[in-house]
């Protein structure tokens, strides 16, 4: 049991997973629409930092789900739109999301240095092996069904690349899928670049225990806040067979209110206009790697009985509520922290730095003067 000391001295990190995709994470008719943009990005970026939060991801789409709502059908590219929040920001940590059958792991590790240059060493990057195939056929880069197999093997090669270039500015790896001829990169990261994965198979569990730093998982349920705990220690599971330290993020949705029942009414209006023509989509392509145990989260994101927001961990609820789950989340072992999404994500920053931040234990450590300095 943890105690009341204890849970004083725990911290977490908070990011937000920004909106570089049209409507964020909510597949629905009711909730805001809008379009992606850098100023939306920018915005959103520079008020977590301004609040003392931690990082900001950005994924990547090539292809969105269309529908009425023709979700993320609209998609920023994430390395340029990092490279642009880098130059405008001091402190928050950036993540971009590198799609490793469209960008080959040279450029991925020059570019990465070009933002670790502009942020100061601010920079990580998220490896995706890519589970929707027609983002990729589209290209004509998509190498058959048999990856679906094969694309953590793909990865521990590309990653192994990107090790190395990093580390020594030359890589000769020989391998499957890779023949690397004296490949040379200079300057080399001024920081350690930190790479996350979010694996949730037996084969991306393992994966990120050997190679990444932090692995991101789905929260479960509607105010589950340990929801996840059986992914964290699965996870920790592998990460002792590779003797390092892996840390859980863990991707949540955030709608909160006044009270509970303001929450909870949002949240049964953003169920109600769901738009069911995308998340059939969503399920036709998660449906396709047949094999068991594939794609967890995609299948679990697209059950179309409840997948409005991708069946994503949910905190519904005042913002006295929201903080205590988050801090309760907090006590999982080796929660590294939390990604969070919002319904409004310019007034979701809004309220989580001034109205839930303040009341949360684990976020003790922000000093109010310096985040509004």
């Amino acid at each position: 049991m943890t105690t009341s000391t204890e849970r004083n001295l725990i911290t977490m990190d908070i990011g937000v997973f920004i909106p570089i995709g049209n409507n964020g994470w909510l597949i629905s008719e009711n909730s805001p629409q809008y379009k992606p943009s850098f100023d939306l990005n920018k915005h959103v970026t520079v008020r977590a930092e301004h609040y003392g939060l931690d990082f900001v991801l950005s994924m990547i789409k090539l292809r969105g789900f269309g529908g009425k709502t023709e979700f993320w059908d609209y998609n920023l590219e994430s390395f340029t739109l990092m490279a642009g929040l880098a130059a405008v920001t001091s402190r928050i940590r950036l993540y971009a999301t590198a799609p490793v059958l469209a960008l080959p792991p040279a450029i991925v590790a020059r570019m990465a240095t070009t933002i670790d240059s502009i942020s100061r060493g601010r920079f990580g990057i998220n490896l995706i092996t890519g589970w929707q195939r027609p983002e990729y056929a589209q290209m004509g880069i998509w190498p058959g069904d048999q990856f679906f197999e094969t694309r953590y093997d793909y990865l521990s090669e590309y990653t192994m690349i990107l090790r190395e270039l990093w580390a020594t500015g030359r890589s000769n790896l020989k391998g499957k899928y890779f023949q690397m001829e004296e490949c040379r990169m200079l300057p080399t990261p001024q920081t350690d670049i930190k790479l996350i994965c979010a694996g949730s198979s037996d084969q991306g569990m393992a994966f990120s225990a050997q190679y990444a730093d932090y692995n991101f998982c789905l929260g479960v349920g509607v105010n589950t806040p340990k929801g996840f705990v059986r992914s964290a220690e699965k996870l920790q599971a592998e990460a002792a067979k590779s003797g390092r330290a892996v840390g859980t993020f863990v991707l949540l949705m955030i709608i909160a209110d006044e009270t509970d029942a303001a929450a909870f009414a949002k949240w049964d209006y953003y169920r109600a206009g769901v738009d069911k023509d995308a998340i059939a989509w969503l399920g036709t392509q998660a449906a396709a790697d047949t094999r068991p145990g594939a794609n967890t989260h995609i299948r679990q994101a697209s059950n179309a009985t409840s997948a409005v927001n991708f069946n994503m961990g949910t905190l519904v609820g005042s913002y006295e509520s929201v903080a205590r789950m988050l801090d309760e989340m907090a006590t999982v072992p080796a929660t590294a922290g939390a990604l969070l999404t919002f319904d409004d994500f310019v007034k979701g920053v809004e309220d989580f730095g001034t109205r839930i931040q303040p009341l949360m234990t684990s976020r003790r450590h922000i000093d109010p003067a310096k985040e509004h300095a």
